[in-house]
């Protein structure tokens, strides 16, 4: 393996076999693993936010589901990976503090898991693993060998998807 390639918030990164990529402290937040099986061509989105729709200062495509996730798909394919064999891999979504009230616009973990979900079935890419929700921060690695996902967090453990 080459050496771990660290995606930032905001942030998205390709990489060819061998490669591997990480990113620390997925709390709401929204860790996007693309893989294509075939040329072993990875790539990871965190992203913050469901929509780029709403929010004014929107140019940071790599901060929002519906444009991160497109962005990384043509990053991908201009590595050799092919959309049709892409499988999707995703974790963080958690509701990091608790609110007193029902608002769901505060529930942003819940908001970019569903956003994710959505736009990743209107691109046809399914989902071979999901670890959202919870209350826990996630720190993944995403390896280019066989695509698998290692989820580590504080107090649940070391899980491999």
């Amino acid at each position: 393996m080459n050496g771990m390639i660290k995606v930032g918030m905001a942030d998205l990164k390709v990489a060819k076999h061998p490669g591997s990529l990480t990113t620390l402290g997925l709390g709401s937040c929204i860790g996007i693993c693309l893989y294509d099986p075939s040329t072993k061509v990875i790539g990871m989105a965190h992203i913050m936010l469901p929509s780029s729709k709403t929010i004014k200062n929107n140019q940071n495509v790599a901060k929002f589901a519906d444009t991160a996730i497109i962005k990384l798909i043509d990053d991908m394919k201009k590595q050799g990976a092919n959309k049709s064999r892409l499988v999707g891999k995703i974790a963080g979504g958690s509701q990091m503090f608790k609110f007193s009230s029902g608002n769901d616009m505060m529930k942003i973990g819940l908001r970019n898991a569903e956003a994710v979900r959505e736009i990743l079935k209107e691109n046809r890419i399914p989902i071979k693993a999901d670890d959202t929700g919870g209350n826990f921060g996630r720190t993944i690695e995403f390896y280019s060998d066989t695509g698998r996902l290692l989820i580590k967090t504080i107090g649940h453990g070391v899980k491999e998807v």
